[in-house]
């Protein structure tokens, strides 16, 4: 089992991710004129010059914080520093250009859900992938399946990644056990959550602005 999950590993990583991320950036990069080079400033002062929104709502930098949060976080510090280790410092050329060009990808990604997004009965907006997968394409099967896999993914793996790259860096500086750090982040996590958009957007806004602070940090270091 250990060979054909290395195995399929190797393949995705070494050739569909990195040449699909690339493939699909550029595209979107020529297709959409290269907005997140000429349009970088009209970015900035739309984040900065409406910090509040309707009550069904987020504020612009919320938003913004919110998406990044999926981005930026304990996998990309950890991520660079076992990158660095394997692949020498050519690694960080290629995680700038993949960045550089996905930000096209990213705003094709939020342009669709803000597309087709929908109001649920408390009056608050839902939208992503799976409901422009379903009313875009119109293929509902596939929208069905993306939230299936996405489920597993960000509920059984992505989250357990994460977990425990902060529980290694809490029991290798302070000798902390990594089951009740595991405990504590299980915790402040359902917390944050449960609270709705609303409480994501709060928190995100403070704790996204830091993470992606010391992600820039590590890069320009090293």
């Amino acid at each position: 089992m250990v060979g054909i999950v290395d195995a399929l590993n190797g393949v995705l990583w070494n050739y569909v991710l990195i040449y699909g991320l690339l493939g699909a950036g550029a595209f979107f990069t020529v297709r959409l004129g290269a907005l997140q080079f000429l349009h970088f400033g009209e970015m900035v002062r739309v984040i900065t010059s409406a910090r509040q929104t309707d009550k069904r709502g987020i504020s612009p930098f919320q938003a913004l914080t919110v998406s990044l949060a999926s981005r930026v976080g304990t996998g990309n510090l950890a991520g660079v520093a076992v990158a660095l280790t394997l692949g020498g410092p050519g690694a960080i050329m290629w995680m700038w250009l993949v960045a550089l060009v996905g930000m096209a990808t990213a705003y094709a990604e939020s342009t669709l859900a803000q597309l087709y997004k929908i109001t649920n009965d408390n009056g608050e907006f839902r939208g992503g992938p799976a409901f422009y997968m379903s009313k875009g394409l119109n293929a509902p099967w596939a929208g069905a399946i993306f939230s299936v896999c996405l489920i597993f993914s960000f509920g059984l793996v992505f989250v357990a990644v994460q977990s425990n790259s902060i529980a290694e860096a809490f029991e290798g500086a302070f000798g902390a056990n990594r089951l009740v750090v595991g405990g504590i982040i299980a915790a402040g996590a359902g917390l944050v959550i449960f609270g709705g958009i609303k409480s994501i957007a709060r928190v995100a806004e403070v704790l996204v602005p830091i993470m992606a602070g010391l992600y820039l940090l590590i890069a320009l270091v090293v």
